[in-house]
């Protein structure tokens, strides 16, 4: 069983912005690990947007920002 990530999401989490709250604005990867943490404690929000953080959990978690960072220099969004 081979897994491939999805190139479009992908690039539409490197380049997703926190749509609300004390870090609105900020991409989600340069959110910082304890406020992710704090999410993954308490629950993700529904839809989209939790999904989104409980991928980049998991990114930072395992310590691949780098890739997404990449992700970032090397792909625009798409509109």
């Amino acid at each position: 069983m081979e897994i491939s990530p999805d190139k479009e999401k992908l690039i539409e989490l490197a380049h997703y912005r926190m749509p609300f709250g004390k870090f609105k604005g900020r991409y989600l990867v340069d959110l910082p690990e304890p406020y992710l943490v704090w999410f993954n404690q308490k629950g993700f929000p529904e839809g989209k947007l939790g999904m989104l953080l409980k991928s980049m959990f998991e990114i930072k978690v395992n310590g691949l920002e780098p890739i997404i960072r990449k992700v970032q220099r090397d792909f625009s969004p798409k509109k």
